[in-house]
């Protein structure tokens, strides 16, 4: 499991995009990250936050919904998988989205963690398929 910890000022400085030619020149050799959030919309409307992983940044994970996803670019993602993990270790859980993924040859996981319940988490599953799958692709 890896953190990240976020520095406000220099957060600040890069999102502003400073005209001060030596500050950015610093932030010149920060890589491109992906967002750390991302919402996906269900067939029903609703918006679904998800946590974005790398394929080997994702954590152990006890119940939660997850979608597989290949970035073909900075914004444009395909849905590969959407599921969620039934699995009581957290650990095998893990190995279920890494070798689910890269079967399909995804590089992010997607995680939803707020279903409070295992009838919940069946039916975002539902909702985020059925919009993803047989209706339109929604991303937010």
């Amino acid at each position: 499991m890896s953190a990240e910890i976020i520095q406000i000022a220099e957060f600040r400085a890069r999102r502003n995009q400073t005209s001060e030619p030596q500050q950015q020149a610093a932030f010149a050799g920060y890589p491109e990250q992906p967002p750390r959030f991302h919402f996906w919309t269900g067939a029903s409307g609703k918006r679904y936050v998800h946590t974005v992983y790398s394929l080997f940044d994702c954590p152990t994970l006890e119940d939660a919904n997850y979608i597989l996803v290949r970035r073909t670019d900075r914004s444009a993602r395909a849905v590969l998988a959407i599921g969620r993990l039934a699995n009581n270790c957290p650990s095998e859980n893990l190995a279920e989205i890494r070798q689910h993924a890269a079967a399909l040859g995804a590089d992010e996981v997607h995680v939803h963690l707020l279903a409070s319940s295992h009838v919940e988490a069946e039916a975002v599953e539902a909702d985020l398929i059925t919009a993803q799958f047989l209706n339109e692709p929604h991303s937010a």
